[in-house]
């Protein structure tokens, strides 16, 4: 009985292979994983979806003979889940690239998950410098943001316009040590100084004791790095602890469109920060947002999401032109061919996955300012990417010699 049973479990099984690799043969899957319910829902989430959507339809629907799927799932914000899905993904159920994620700790798991098997991986969600670092990987692509380009850009800015002194509330995890470390030597590069350091845990509701921390501490600015829920809920726990009013700024280190929309612009107004995409910046950001809005109830995408079609799209091309999906050919291929689309014209990609565009210092409007919905942002600079990228020589990234 035991020998049927073992018979009929290995007959099971490979069938199954023999399932998942007919399905691999005719179709090219496309991964989204991401946050679907958690803080980081709103600038990724089902939009990111939508967004992979939208570039597979741009593709015509199919590549290479083959159907482009697009398939998603929710790794809550925790790198055990994320990796389980990925290895899932990749092993089982032939996904030939995963994109977005969101959440450091759940991109810098993917990224190893992906090395080992050759397939690709492309962040627009997460910004962890680490990940065209030390962590880097010839079948990673850093697609949107990172915390060198945010530092360099909201915090250069604002320590040039007088903020001195900082005070950093500091998400425990990976983005948030490495948004603050980034931008401590961005501030303390062009003569300021740094107060004091406050590490909360991610998804907090309740800043008072540290926004109590930053006011005593006397600094000029007090940098938020943080991001989503607990970016909007420090903003307005500190609008409401009247900081500003006692002249202290709010430099809100990863802001994202979204929040803006949540915070309001009376709270929001006067934050800067620096973005890779805006909709309103020309009359192709405006076709592809009105398009995406049309099927997300008005809603405006946020550069997460913007990534994510400029990603996904990336690939698709790639694959038409290497004539095949498989992962280490379409890498090389990704590497080779220009980035053009509504975000960026003709960016290349280093050799350590990190697409090299330019990046944008926007501040927010006051309400009389604003026209109607989502006129959210006036342009102050454009920060070129050479500027806002860190030196490849400097990323300690083993493909770079």
């Amino acid at each position: 009985m035991r020998k049927i049973i073992g018979l009929a479990l290995t007959a099971a099984l490979s069938l199954a292979s023999i399932t998942n690799a007919r399905a691999g043969a005719d179709v090219v899957k496309i991964g989204v994983l991401n946050d679907q319910t958690g803080m980081n829902a709103d600038l990724s989430g089902q939009g990111s979806v939508i967004a992979a959507r939208m570039a597979a339809e741009d593709a015509g629907g199919s590549v290479i003979g083959k159907k482009i799927e697009v398939v998603f799932a929710d790794h809550q914000n925790k790198a055990d889940i994320g990796s389980s899905i990925a290895t899932q993904w990749y092993d089982k159920d032939g996904v030939d690239v995963i994109a977005d994620m969101p959440f450091s700790s759940v991109a810098l798991a993917v990224q190893e998950i992906a090395r080992q098997r050759q397939k690709i991986a492309i962040y627009s969600g997460p910004g962890s410098s680490d990940l065209t670092g030390k962590a880097c990987s010839p079948y990673g692509f850093h697609w949107t943001f990172d915390t060198v380009a945010l530092a360099r850009g909201t915090g250069s800015a604002v320590v040039k316009a007088g903020g001195k002194k900082w005070f950093f509330l500091e998400a425990d995890y990976a983005f948030g040590h490495a948004l603050a470390k980034d931008t401590i030597e961005v501030v303390k590069a062009n003569g300021g100084t740094v107060l004091g350091q406050a590490i909360h845990p991610v998804n907090t509701s309740d800043f008072s004791s540290y926004l109590v921390q930053a006011q005593a501490s006397g600094a000029d600015v007090i940098g938020l790095a943080n991001g989503a829920t607990d970016t909007t809920n420090s903003i307005k726990q500190a609008y409401e602890f009247g900081l500003a009013k006692s002249g202290q700024k709010l430099a809100g280190l990863l802001v994202f469109i979204t929040d803006v929309n949540s915070l309001g612009l009376q709270v929001a107004q006067g934050l800067q920060m620096t973005e890779s995409f805006y909709w309103d910046q020309n009359d192709e950001t405006r076709a592809f947002s009105k398009r995406y809005a049309e099927r997300m109830g008005g809603k405006k995408p946020s550069m997460v999401q913007a990534g994510v079609y400029s990603g996904v799209a990336h690939y698709l091309k790639a694959v038409a032109a290497a004539g095949t999906n498989d992962g280490a050919t379409v890498a090389a291929k990704m590497h080779e061919l220009p980035v053009n689309d509504f975000m960026s014209k003709n960016v290349v990609i280093r050799r350590d996955g990190r697409v090299m565009r330019d990046f944008y210092l926007f501040q927010v409007k006051t309400p009389a300012e604003s026209k109607g919905p989502w006129d959210y942002y006036n342009l102050v600079r454009t920060i070129p990417a050479e500027e806002a990228a860190r030196p490849e020589s400097e990323g300690h990234c083993p493909l770079v010699k």
